[in-house]
């Protein structure tokens, strides 16, 4: 299948010393697969695509102080662990460290790529204490940065871009160390790089958890009005599904609601411009409203709200989404994301093995690349199974 994503494809994905993530370089394809046991670094990857994207809309250093600042998100090993000690013949012992604090994000792209380095702030007196300093940021081109590949690039508060001719203009912006230059110099004329970068990052998109309980918002009828994209916490969702119906592919969405429920599908009531959700189902005298239906099928529903979006976003990142189905409806959820496929690259973040495999068969159908990483601990970091330094795709930060 020829993917055809509205932004470009990323290509590499590197994270340095957050959390588990002690060095990370994934290579990416068209749809991700990421497994590993309870503690190997998933949700860790998941947050981490998180605080990149929040970059793109200046929320990178609020949200990392409100997980308790650098002090309780960097890697807290040592700097550098020796054969003697990965050979089990020396204990781990703490070292001095020699290199400044970087808490390091970034990526590569078919077209355009971008790295942040983030470390401790001065040592003035401040109430905001917990807030980090952004003490690097570049946008480059091409699979690594490299100072020829570089167009637009922030040291301290200094942004420089690169003009058409490939001089350096050295007086664009100063900003602010809480402030990224993708918010403050993405000016159309001056660093139109800079906006293309700023826009599909804005694009991608996140689900984690939509709650399904009896309280949840996606059980309640609510105002409609055109909904191309489902809400995190689904409380817009049966507006979503008629947008889908009315504007999207509807095909795809009857097909969907069929193969998880043979004979089912959905409709949608509205009265005085609140719209309710009902799932007609062969046998039943009446149709089901969202409050009735259980939580697995709650749950699929939003997952076919959410991955059937007529708005496709550039990446589309789910964490856990096998969440209490039923194993019956894993493969049909694997059927739907790969549907999805041709339009926006995914990654999916999943504890399931059955999942993984129901994936796995399903882009063998499909003829769909996937890419299954798998993450594991070795000496408290995080690793990927079976990949080595030498296969890792090149990559590099920019300098302090």
């Amino acid at each position: 299948m020829t993917a055809r994503y509205p932004g470009s494809v990323i290509t590499t994905l590197a994270v340095e010393n957050y959390r588990s993530l002690r060095r990370l370089v994934l290579p990416l394809g068209t749809v991700n697969v990421v497994t590993g046991a309870n503690g190997s670094g998933k949700s860790s990857l998941y947050r981490a695509l998180r605080l990149l994207a929040d970059s793109a809309r200046n929320g990178a250093v609020a949200a990392l102080a409100r997980e308790g600042g650098l002090p309780s998100t960097l890697w807290a090993g040592p700097e550098q662990v020796s054969r003697s000690v990965r050979a089990g013949r020396h204990p781990l012992q703490g070292t001095v460290r020699t290199g400044p604090v970087r808490l390091l994000l970034g990526y590569a792209g078919d077209e355009f790529g971008y790295a942040m380095d983030l470390g401790l702030p001065k040592g003035e007196d401040s109430a905001f204490a917990l807030d980090p300093e952004i003490k690097r940021e570049a946008v480059f081109t091409g699979p690594v940065l490299r100072p020829a590949t570089t167009l637009t690039e922030r040291n301290g508060p200094v942004v420089r871009v690169r003009d058409a001719e490939g001089r350096w203009d050295d007086a664009v912006a100063h900003v602010q160390p809480f402030d990224s230059m993708l918010s403050e110099v993405a000016d159309p004329q001056r660093a139109p790089d800079v906006l293309r970068v700023r826009e599909q990052m804005r694009s991608w998109r996140f689900y984690d958890h939509v709650r399904t309980d009896s309280g949840a918002p996606a059980r309640a009828a609510g105002v409609g009005t055109r909904t191309p994209v489902l809400s995190a916490d689904g409380s817009d969702l049966a507006a979503a599904l008629e947008t889908i119906r009315e504007t999207g592919d509807r095909d795809a969405l009857a097909e969907a609601v069929d193969q998880a429920f043979p004979g089912s599908r959905i409709e949608v009531r509205v009265e005085n411009g609140r719209f309710e959700l009902l799932l007609r189902q062969r046998g039943l005298l009446r149709p089901l409203t969202a409050a009735e239906l259980s939580d697995g099928t709650l749950r699929f529903l939003l997952w076919v709200a959410a991955l059937l979006t007529p708005r496709p976003p550039a990446l589309m990142v789910l964490n856990e989404p096998e969440t209490s189905l039923h194993p019956d409806l894993l493969r049909p959820l694997a059927d739907l994301v790969l549907t999805t496929a041709g339009r926006t690259q995914t990654v999916v973040v999943t504890h399931s093995r059955p999942f993984a495999a129901a994936l796995g068969l399903a882009a063998e159908q499909y003829v769909i690349d996937l890419r299954a990483v798998e993450l594991i601990k070795e000496d408290g970091r995080t690793v990927v199974a079976g990949q080595g330094r030498l296969d890792e795709p090149p990559w590099q930060w920019p300098a302090r």
